[in-house]
């Protein structure tokens, strides 16, 4: 198994089930559940459209993390992004978040572990920040499958609190590797 290592740009939360979450000085993870005071917070799927589909499957989508390099990438685009726009609740760098397998543990801070469960599946709520937006977090790989790049979703392992500039160390599982899917 390798290790290596990334930066925490920004973190942000919001209790209500807004698209954008504002930035914070700091957010506590509660193992299990996912981000103290987050609307997404909680064992079983928070997420509307995953309610109303069947209100008793787990969640897997605790935790949102975004590459702050795809804001960068989508600034070189015109668009106007920052950290939580997207919303999600940590935001890194140095890391190729989408190239990470199935079951990656990050480790944020002194103590927080987050598992990787999968890929963010993009929606139309994008073009709702920025006209365009969710065309522009698509891609097409080299075998024209659709390629997701609006981050991962991870649940909580080890609670702890999480702020920016802290080291997120990456810990791969074991081989073979598992690609992510959406979740």
């Amino acid at each position: 198994m390798g290790s290596f290592e990334g930066v925490v740009v920004a973190v942000s939360c919001d209790g209500v089930h807004a698209f954008s979450k504002p930035n914070r000085e700091r957010i506590r993870l509660l193992q299990g559940l996912g981000v103290d005071g987050d609307a997404h917070m909680g064992v079983t799927v928070q997420h509307r459209s995953r309610v109303a589909a069947d209100p008793s499957q787990p969640n897997l989508r605790q935790v949102h993390l975004v590459h702050s390099e795809l804001h960068e990438e989508l600034r070189a685009a015109g668009f106007d992004v920052s950290a939580g726009q997207m919303g999600e609740n940590i935001t890194t760098r140095g890391i190729d978040l989408l190239g990470l397998p199935r079951g990656t543990r990050l480790h944020l801070g002194e103590k927080a572990v987050v598992e990787v469960t999968g890929l963010r599946n993009p929606c139309g709520q994008l073009n709702g920040l920025q006209a365009g937006l969710l065309p522009a977090v698509l891609d097409r790989d080299e075998q024209g499958n659709l390629v997701r790049k609006a981050g991962v979703m991870g649940v909580v392992l080890v609670g702890g609190e999480v702020r920016p500039g802290d080291v997120i160390r990456v810990e791969l599982p074991a081989e073979p590797h598992q690609r992510l899917e959406r979740v």
